[in-house]
């Protein structure tokens, strides 16, 4: 499925609207250029979890939990991670198949340990400056809700 955006705005709401179908268990691999969005989705996805933190990509530190939502919230930035075995290390598989909703930057980088059921979120930008093109892939099951998803 592939929905567009105009302005953060929209982006932020698409998040939000995608976050409502989200349960335990449920992995959401982003990838996309610099600049695309990754870390507005996320901020989305949190506000509809009603994570009532600040939401910031946890570029250095790899993952940042959030637990004052409906769900708790795992949100990994893997884009310096030069070996999948940092992110083992530090505990993935209990992330990803523990009692939250997992979300993942630059998930392209650490395919080998994705688990069989995600639904990757490719975001593009267009020609147009604040646009961003979502192309939204489910791999596994549980993700059949993508095709009711609007902005």
């Amino acid at each position: 499925m592939i929905i567009n955006t105009h302005n953060v705005k929209e982006t932020i709401q698409l998040a939000e609207n995608i976050s409502k179908y989200l349960k335990k268990g449920d992995v959401l691999c982003l990838t996309g250029d610099l600049g695309t969005g990754k870390t507005h989705f996320s901020k989305g996805i949190a506000k509809g979890l009603k994570v009532d933190e600040n939401i910031t990509s946890p570029t250095f530190t790899i993952v940042n939990e959030y637990r004052s939502g409906i769900l708790p919230l795992f949100h990994f930035d893997v884009y310096r991670v030069n070996d999948t075995n940092e992110i083992l290390d530090i505990g993935f598989d209990e992330y990803i198949y523990g009692d939250g909703v997992t979300l993942i930057e630059w998930a392209n980088l650490i395919e080998e340990i994705l688990p069989d059921n995600f639904l990757h979120i490719k975001i593009e930008k267009t020609d147009h400056e604040n646009e961003r093109k979502f192309t939204l892939t489910p791999f596994g099951m549980g993700y059949d809700y993508i095709k009711d998803v609007e902005i």
